[in-house]
């Protein structure tokens, strides 16, 4: 743990193991989707077989945008952290270790989220052809590669050991005091 100014950094190690507990549930609601799809199967079929556009939609309504308001919703709350952050005792603040709001929250979701809807664009418009060229999809790939490592790497060279999207969103992860 390093100490700038009053907020106590916390670690990389940490926050993964965070997130982890928080996949935890995230795994827990993509076994209920996978088990409601097969009742339901009829009606899916067709929205993730008809166009990468109608596949992407869908994907990111019953999968993406979930998983991106717990992480809001949860960071904004009182607690100020998902179930995998208080498990860890550790919370996102704004950089004066003031609460964040709802706005925030949000944008620093989707900043956090970016590679993820990068990725499930990418592999829809892979798996049903829909007229984009392959340099596209290729440097698409290579971008949330790309943002993938990034995130990873930038606390390492912040003095408060927060990611990139955490600096643009004026928030950091801080021990819950």
């Amino acid at each position: 743990m390093h100490i700038h100014g009053n907020i106590k950094c916390v670690s990389l190690g940490t926050r993964i193991i965070a997130f982890l507990w928080d996949y935890v549930i995230i795994a827990g609601y993509l076994l209920l989707l996978v088990g409601l799809s097969f009742l339901i199967r009829p009606w899916l079929v067709p929205l993730f077989t008809t166009s990468a556009l109608l596949a992407e939609i869908t994907g990111f309504i019953f999968i993406t945008l979930p998983v991106y308001l717990y992480f809001a919703i949860c960071e904004c709350s009182k607690s100020h952290a998902t179930w995998g952050k208080r498990k860890m005792g550790i919370v996102v603040s704004g950089i004066r270790s003031q609460s964040i709001g709802l706005g925030s929250s949000l944008f620093r979701s989707a900043l956090k989220f970016l590679p993820w809807e990068l990725a499930h664009f990418m592999i829809w418009h892979m798996v049903i052809p829909s007229g984009y060229p392959d340099s596209i999809i290729y440097v698409l790939l290579a971008t949330v590669y790309g943002l993938i490592l990034f995130y990873l790497i930038s606390p390492l060279w912040s003095k408060n050991k927060q990611t990139i999207y955490d600096v643009i969103a004026g928030t950091v992860i801080r021990y819950k005091e």
